[in-house]
């Protein structure tokens, strides 16, 4: 029950700034965790869009941590003013956030699971080859991640998307303006290199962002790579829901038995 946890609130460091983060931690009686799980959100939104992410998990006695991206104004008004060096080091958020919760919860299993929404789950792909969590054995959960056809345009440069992105400008700061991380982004998920890993994704199949196959033209990728990769589609995932993901997540983690 949600009310058997204990929530901590704290800052993870960021070029000279913080960054809010929080930790749910099961306060019953329970077993000892068999992994600890660390989760941030999509491009313009904040931590509080997968709150019920950690909830649902640390109702199942696993620790769990979301936190909010710098830049990100819903989260809070901390300033990226890089953009190379946000592209190096928001990696790193996922480092500083997992040491914190071993921290808080006094746990230090050898399995962790990372994963996020959207611009939040590519991230957390990329963390996967710091050297941090080389040492440790990685299960990732993607929501709402995929890859565009080579050469295709991504919906928000549609013109029925234009409307939207001039309100998400207005939401991050000016290193993080669309025009910079759409392509971005692209770059990354056509070129992200990663082995011998255990990759969940979970996209909706009216997703819109994503598109029909883009999940699945990107697991095929991971899978030549060398990785164990697997898709699920519920039929009602939008992508500015991704809350709705939560009871996949559950279910995809017990059937891993990670609780």
């Amino acid at each position: 029950m949600s009310e058997d946890i204990k929530i901590h609130k704290f800052y993870i460091d960021y070029e000279g700034e913080k960054t809010n983060a929080l930790a749910f931690i099961p306060a019953g009686e329970m077993p000892p965790a068999k992994a600890l799980a660390v989760f941030s959100h999509g491009y313009s939104s904040h931590k509080g869009s997968i709150l019920n992410w950690p909830i649902r998990l640390a109702e199942e006695g696993m620790p769990s941590v979301i936190f909010d991206l710098p830049g990100h104004y819903l989260g809070n008004f901390s300033e990226v003013t890089s953009f190379e060096n946000f592209k190096e080091k928001s990696p790193e958020l996922f480092v500083k956030a997992h040491k914190e919760l071993v921290r808080l919860s006094g746990q230090s299993p050898d399995t962790v699971v990372l994963g996020g929404h959207s611009l939040g789950a590519m991230l957390s792909m990329m963390s996967l080859n710091l050297d941090y969590f080389t040492k440790l054995n990685p299960t990732l959960v993607c929501v709402g991640l995929g890859r565009l056809p080579v050469g295709a345009k991504h919906l928000f440069n549609s013109p029925f998307y234009k409307s939207t992105l001039k309100i998400r400008t207005e939401l991050v700061c000016e290193e993080l303006h669309p025009e910079k991380v759409f392509p971005w982004i692209n770059e990354v998920k056509n070129n992200i290199k990663i082995s011998d890993k255990r990759i969940h994704f979970i996209t909706g199949e009216d997703d819109m962002v994503v598109g029909e196959d883009g999940t699945e033209r990107m697991a095929e990728e991971l899978i030549q790579q060398g990785n164990k990769v697997t898709i699920e589609k519920p039929v009602k995932l939008p992508h500015h829901l991704p809350e709705q993901a939560a009871g996949f997540i559950k279910k995809f983690l017990k059937s891993e038995k990670l609780f």
